[in-house]
């Protein structure tokens, strides 16, 4: 290549004086250029450097992983090549960008530059496809899990709507695409089911009705959606479609992946995702489904949905594609199978996907409990959620322990009320001890899995729903026993006592880890009689004798301060109670808190049972639902 130039001089130097201008100016040019891309890639103030540079997570869940080289390029400043052809510029071209933080000394572009235009979303498009979620500041980390896992699948025609403006500035700093939605909305979590949360229905709605006139076809999901596999190939599969939705389908209609037989499907037709393109049938349908809920503020979003397009259903399109007729008659509709384009229960609770030998392409988190906690909490069980270093590596360091569960009262006998309770009741009470001495160590417990014999929903069912996958027993989400939310809330340590950090069961086996945590570990062997000492085996373990006081281990786990990780054989008949009698009231007080309700026995009003952390304490408890208003209460 230098060879090249120096020829070419040559010949300027014989030729006019004007081309010896050009070609100095070329040459000096690519010099700059030269020294700007290898001073960026080698400049130690990375702005693009972050917790979200890590490599994503490798679990039974996630289909695919993300390459050496990818995860090089993304943890690295990307000089901006050339301008590419105009067919290329809308996606390639975009691709570096994200997660690559604008300079510091960079001043933020004026509102209007995030405006939501048709050129705005052009710069991201690619294969006029564009996918789209929004949301505000509260569901940041959501809206970064979202991201991190598209990328992750080498997709870069993404765009987030921001619903205020600190999410904007935020999301502009850490090199992610994002918009405008002029919603002016707080920044706080809304709650499911609140005056706000409707309104951000409506944003969507407005946002869909504003976006198929550009003429791209449109990729929209909630922000507590998570991509496993590129959807956009099984999407391309289904040309014809003029919407293709998720539902909130529990029953299997099919056992491949084709999509869901519509004629079989109960469920609602859930817009946490789906897929519209810019077809006319799709935009009347878009700015009726607006009108409707402009018009009526109570109406909730997916609602409206379900009613204007189950106004007609069928016949079905041709004979084989899946699609059908609804609407007006004419708009053409599909419903992705939820073995693979999953909710919670489908995921979570029956692992369909696991059981027909399929491979997920989402994850939306419904049909949970605790709220925004909840959901979060359930993505970290299934190493999922993309949490900062910190999170992995936490003051005082964790403690977990092996529970045990007799054979007999997982397995044996029907599958009732009173069993799902023994067996719930069962594991509560070594959680119970175990939050103790966490608490007394001032460590963070990892949860054990929690083995169920019965499914959990808002209404009366005979234990599973009726033609589900869901085996019995399974490992339920902890949202099924405990409320994560109030297990996460800050209580004043004056009236609760202490707080007591949690992780979820999944947590020491997650890759995200740190060395230094993996690599520090400290075995515990509860025993009989034994002598507390300090000492260890020869394989590093330590014996520690059962029914202990505080002080033995105050005196024995001293001297672990600097060890990341103590794992409990067992905990059962471990630890005696705090000494401090104000102490353990308060503890016990917080903890009976932490226990949620199981829902709910057939034919009764109410339905739900609570549990209760101190069962064992109260002769002849039974699971039985409150029988009059003033037992509706948790336990005292």
């Amino acid at each position: 290549m230098v060879e090249g130039w120096r020829n070419g001089f040559r010949e300027a130097t014989n030729s006019k004086p004007l081309f010896v201008t050009i070609y100095a100016t070329v040459i000096i040019g690519v010099l700059v250029s030269s020294f700007y891309v290898f001073s960026a890639v080698y400049s130690p103030t990375n702005g693009s450097t972050s917790w979200l540079s890590s490599p994503p997570l490798s679990t039974a869940g996630r289909i695919h992983k993300l390459s050496q080289e990818n995860a090089t390029s993304q943890s690295l400043p990307v000089a901006l090549p050339p301008p590419p052809p105009e067919e290329e510029a809308q996606g390639k071209s975009s691709l570096g960008k994200i997660w690559v933080s604008p300079p510091k000394d960079k001043k933020m572009p004026p509102l209007e530059a995030f405006k939501l235009t048709k050129e705005l979303f052009g710069e991201r498009v690619k294969d006029n496809v564009i996918i789209v979620t929004f949301g505000n500041y509260a569901f940041m980390d959501f809206i970064l899990t979202w991201v991190k896992h598209l990328t992750d699948l080498d997709l870069s025609n993404i765009l987030v709507g921001a619903m205020d403006t600190k999410l904007l500035e935020a999301l502009y700093w850490k090199g992610v695409p994002v918009f405008d939605m002029g919603s002016h909305m707080s920044t706080v979590d809304v709650g499911w089911g609140s005056p706000t949360f409707h309104k951000m229905g409506r944003e969507k709605v407005i946002l869909i009705d504003s976006v198929l006139p550009f003429g791209y076809e449109l990729l929209m999901c909630d922000t507590d959606v998570v991509w496993l596999k590129n959807p956009l190939p099984y999407l391309a599969r289904y040309p014809d479609a003029d919407v293709l939705t998720s539902s909130d389908q529990v029953v299997p209609t099919v056992v491949d992946d084709s999509l869901d037989i519509w004629q079989q499907v109960s469920g609602a037709y859930n817009i946490g995702i789906f897929h519209w393109r810019p077809t006319e049938s799709a935009k009347k349908l878009a700015k009726e489904w607006k009108d409707i809920l402009i018009a009526d503020d109570k109406v909730w979003d997916q609602n409206g949905f379900n009613e204007i397009v189950r106004r007609q259903l069928g016949p079905s399109v041709d004979g084989d594609s899946g699609l059908f007729y609804a609407y007006d008659g004419n708009l053409k509709v599909g419903i992705l199978p939820a073995s693979i384009f999953c909710s919670g229960h489908t995921y979570f609770v029956q692992a369909m996907y696991q059981q027909l030998r399929l491979e997920p392409y989402a994850l939306h988190t419904t049909f949970q409990y605790a709220g925004t906690e909840g959901k979060r909490h359930r993505l970290r069980e299934g190493m999922v959620f993309f949490d900062p270093p910190e999170y992995y590596d936490a003051p005082g360091g964790f403690i977990s322990f092996k529970p045990s569960i007799p054979k007999s009262m997982l397995l044996d006998g029907n599958h009732t009320i009173e069993s799902h309770f023994t067996l719930a009741n069962h594991q509560m009470k070594q959680i119970r001890s175990a939050l103790a001495i966490a608490s007394l160590l001032n460590r963070t417990l990892v949860m054990p899995p929690i083995w169920c014999r019965l499914d959990r929903l808002w209404f009366g069912h005979p234990g599973t729903l009726e033609g589900s996958m869901t085996r019995q027993p399974f490992i339920c989400p902890l949202d099924h026993v405990f409320e994560v939310n109030i297990m996460l809330k800050e209580m004043p340590e004056e009236e609760f006592g202490p707080g007591i950090g949690i992780r979820e069961y999944s947590f020491l086996d997650n890759p995200s880890l740190p060395k230094q945590v993996k690599e520090s570990w400290l075995d515990v062997q509860l025993c009989q009689g034994c002598e507390a000492s300090n000492i260890t085996s020869s394989s590093g373990a330590l014996k520690f004798p059962k029914r202990s006081n505080e002080d033995t281990f105050k005196a024995i786990f001293s001297t672990f301060n600097d060890v990341k990780v103590i794992k409990f054989s067992s905990v059962e008949d471990a630890f005696t109670g705090f000494s401090d009698k104000g102490r353990e009231e308060r503890f016990r007080r917080r903890v009976m808190r932490y226990v949620g309700i199981w829902c709910c026995e057939e034919n009764k009003t109410p339905g739900h049972i609570y549990y209760d952390m101190y069962w064992d304490e109260k002769p002849g408890w039974k699971p039985v639902p409150p029988q009059t208003p003033e037992e509706d209460h948790p336990p005292l």
